[in-house]
């Protein structure tokens, strides 16, 4: 009931919270102008982006259960958190501390002159009969274009590719199961977007509970983009412009936190 409540709060609340700043937290990170994109991640598609005057946010919060199992909850304070569906691991709100501000549906928004997008996508290869709909997001933080897929399962549609531009970094699953990329489809959405910087989420780790998973490995999915660079980074990267390829792009695959 809380997790519906705070859901349905943000909703109700939205249009009159956007143009106000939530913390002070928010309100110090819009007076640090320009300085590097740090992300850390949190497990299965949850990433923290801090940097670039834009505060604390947050993608995908989860519920530790089935291929989350062995992930600490991420009870981190935060400015905003954007969601890309209701779902137990990319959407468990109520586990956040505070009152950050909350994007769930798909859409335009500005909050405190930075513009984000929310992109609908189907959360299966059925048309979203079974899982419903997915929310891909889209921003710029520290002079960077970033797009986070979240759980999206079906190709990209040329509406989707317009909505999504050309990111110079995306956050993409790559683990198969009934509810996200398999290895195959996420090469092909990569073809589509032709980003830079290359993320995968969304795979199999340590974290899963034993026959809990339905979700394969990383490596297949790398075993694919043979040819293509891969860094294997930390748990936090940097970034900068000037950090990204002049041709091609690079595969950063982020150490699990387990």
């Amino acid at each position: 009931m809380k997790r519906r409540q705070l859901v349905r709060y943000a909703g109700a609340s939205l249009l009159t919270a956007l143009g106000m700043g939530a913390t002070s937290g928010w309100q110090q990170g819009q007076a640090q102008a320009g300085g590097a994109l740090n992300v850390q991640f949190l497990g299965h598609t949850c990433f923290l982006f801090t940097g670039g005057g834009a505060g604390r946010i947050l993608v995908n919060p989860f519920r530790s259960v089935g291929c989350t199992a062995g992930y600490k909850p991420p009870r981190v304070q935060v400015d905003l958190v954007m969601i890309s569906s209701q779902l137990l691991d990319e959407g468990a709100v109520e586990i956040l501390p505070g009152n950050p501000k909350l994007l769930f549906e798909p859409g335009s928004y500005d909050i405190n002159g930075r513009k984000f997008q929310g992109i609908r996508t189907p959360h299966d290869l059925v048309e979203g009969r079974r899982f419903g709909f997915n929310v891909a997001w889209k921003w710029q933080q520290a002079g960077l274009n970033i797009l986070h897929l979240g759980g999206a399962a079906a190709p990209i549609t040329p509406e989707q590719k317009i909505l999504m531009g050309q990111p110079d970094i995306v956050f993409i699953p790559v683990g198969n199961g009934p509810k996200a990329y398999t290895p195959e489809n996420a090469k092909a959405a990569i073809a589509v977007l032709n980003p830079k910087i290359v993320v995968p989420t969304h795979y199999l780790t340590r974290a899963a509970a034993k026959d809990k998973c339905d979700l394969v490995p990383v490596d297949q999915f790398l075993a694919l983009m043979s040819g293509t660079p891969v860094r294997r980074v930390g748990s936090t990267i940097s970034l900068r412009p000037a950090d990204l390829p002049r041709s091609g792009m690079v595969i950063q695959v982020m150490n699990s936190p387990v």
